[in-house]
């Protein structure tokens, strides 16, 4: 079934659709061969026309591991113009992994360029847990709208559903609330007043005109957004998140989480809302996305699910097992030392996948021990801890001034950024607006997380679970957001190493990734197997290219320390 004939740069293949009039034609490939994109001629280009397709007549063909499927018609081009060809479009191209496609019109115009990205992290949540077919508690009562998909499960009556969630954040700044991202609306022009918003737009256009070396994350927002609103809704909150100021942190924070954001990518959303409806996810710049996916019980939930798949189809699990030391010799890692309630176990193993922080990889390695200067730059990589306070009250002194419809008509903030330097509180998490199932009584209570970057063992981190409670419910009550004796219950969580940060020994990760990359049978995944502050669909999709290279037996690690690294990328769900 392979290479029959070569014609120029194409490969004729036996037919993938033996019904159809052409062959079919291979492109290109990823670099491991598994992936092709191509194309097949499906109709003449004269009975195309007569059955109305406007001359199309070649079908876009997708080979994973010899198996075709056709790829999705486009309905706008790579500028996000309608697609001129009808039902016509070859894939010419593929990255080197996979992710993304690039296809044209037979003619090769650019008028006739797209582009098709990879679902397939999307398309796991919905194995795991199909996404609702009928409205969720909240929906129902207030009817608001969602996008339900047929034979879908019920909330109301199934657990094992993923939401459609509406995604509404915003900033508190000085006393009032600003969309996040910015917007140039009427409300933000009203909160910041006259003066200062003439000032933001000559800040903004002379960025445009004399752009900054984005040597460092705050060079990249001043890029982006212009001095002065970097320095309203960026520069504090920066400098609370990561507990160093912009100027010492590296761009590569910027490129990975906040993409093509921009006044410009702003600006051109505002006004294709206004003027030419909405867009579809994939046009959208990741934090313009307005929807999201939620399990009914939040993410702990998909885990907990997939764990049970796990288990079901073989894996074992051990629970409560404290990696140690990782056992290394002659280019491969033999064994991991636990600390476990049993006492200590080594267990040994053909093939490991960490998703360990680096810094306590390298640190547990013996055997073959890294070198002085692995271990500096890893004993060196920094990191932010995380503390949340988490509180049930009976209300919320904000006022939803918006015009979206929530119950007991609760502000519908998701997350609102604090960029008041007056206090430590970075982020509130409203859980009712994730999933009205968190909540045991939505319709009169609201459950809050407030949010705080610290340090393992700074004063912060130390402090009794009374006496932080005491501080978060103070700062609160300082913004006008609760009063103390609305607060009905209260918990706290603490999460070590929950941000991996870009200063320090970051500038030498490449030296490491070298390092660890020599032991053959060690794969790195997620966000702290690889010191990169992904989200969740990027870490989950490190692990599925591990286990891609796994089965494969492919001990190049390439594809999965590169998921995420494209500049062009973007978050679309």
């Amino acid at each position: 079934n392979l290479v029959s004939t070569l014609s120029g740069d194409n490969y004729l293949l036996e037919k993938a659709y033996p019904d159809w009039i052409g062959e079919s034609n291979v492109e290109a490939t990823t670099a491991d061969g598994t992936v092709w994109v191509g194309y097949q001629q499906w109709m003449n280009g004269d009975d195309a026309m007569e059955a109305g397709y406007d001359g199309g007549h070649y079908m876009p063909i997708k080979w994973t591991n010899g198996e075709p499927e056709i790829l999705p018609l486009p309905e706008k081009n790579y500028r996000n113009e309608p697609w001129p060809y009808g039902r016509s479009v070859m894939a010419r191209g593929v990255s080197y992994d996979g992710s993304v496609i690039y296809g044209s019109a037979w003619d090769n115009t650019n008028q006739g360029m797209v582009y098709w990205k990879d679902g397939e992290v999307m398309n796991w949540w919905s194995e795991l847990m199909p996404v609702q077919g009928k409205p969720s508690f909240d929906d129902k009562i207030l009817g608001r709208e969602k996008p339900l998909v047929e034979n879908g499960p019920d909330p109301e009556k199934d657990d094992k559903v993923i939401l459609v969630r509406d995604r509404v954040s915003r900033i508190y700044y000085n006393k009032h609330f600003f969309d996040y991202p910015v917007t140039m609306s009427a409300a933000t022009i009203k909160n910041m007043g006259f003066l200062t918003t003439m000032k933001a737009g000559f800040s903004y256009l002379k960025s445009v005109m004399f752009k900054k070396p984005e040597d460092s994350l705050e060079n990249f927002y001043i890029n982006r957004f212009g001095k002065v609103l970097y320095s309203m809704f960026f520069e504090g909150y920066t400098e609370k998140l990561w507990g160093r100021h912009p100027s010492e942190i590296s761009a590569d924070w910027g490129s990975q989480r906040v993409k093509g954001l921009s006044i410009r990518a702003v600006l051109k959303d505002m006004f294709s809302k206004a003027f030419g409806g909405k867009k579809s996810s994939k046009e959208v710049e990741t934090s313009l996305i307005e929807q999201f996916w939620y399990p009914k019980y939040g993410p702990g939930q998909l885990w907990e699910i997939a764990t049970d798949r796990a288990i079901e189809r073989g894996a074992k699990l051990l629970k409560n097992h404290s990696v140690k030391n990782i056992v290394c010799k002659d280019g491969k890692i033999t064994a991991v030392v636990c600390n476990t309630p049993e006492g200590e176990k080594t267990i040994e193993g053909d093939i490991f996948v960490s998703s360990m922080p680096v810094k306590d990889l390298v640190a547990g390695m013996t055997g073959d021990e890294p070198s002085k200067e692995i271990k500096y730059i890893a004993e060196n990589l920094p990191y932010r801890d995380f503390v949340t306070v988490g509180l049930l009250v009976n209300k919320l002194n904000l006022k939803n001034e918006t015009k979206m419809k929530t119950l007991n008509n609760i502000v519908p903030d998701c997350w609102i950024y604090v960029q008041e330097t007056s206090v430590k509180l970075g982020r509130i998490q409203i859980f009712n607006n994730w999933s009205p199932y968190m909540v045991e009584d939505p319709e009169n209570t609201v459950w809050i997380g407030l949010e705080y970057f610290c340090a393992e063992g700074d004063d912060f981190w130390n402090l009794s679970d009374e006496e932080c409670i005491k501080l978060a419910t103070k700062e609160l009550e300082s913004m006008g957001v609760i009063s103390s004796s609305e607060v009905l219950d209260s918990h706290r969580e603490k999460i070590k190493k929950a941000y991996p940060a870009y200063f320090d020994t970051y500038a030498q990760m490449d030296e490491l990734i070298k390092y660890l990359d020599t032991y053959t049978n060690l794969y790195c995944v997620g966000r702290n197997g690889q010191h990169r502050y992904n989200n969740m669909d990027h870490s989950m999709l490190t692990a599925i290219r591990a286990a891609e290279a796994i089965k494969a037996g492919n001990t190049d690690k390439h594809n999965i320390w590169n998921v995420n690294t494209e500049k062009e990328y973007h978050e679309t769900k």
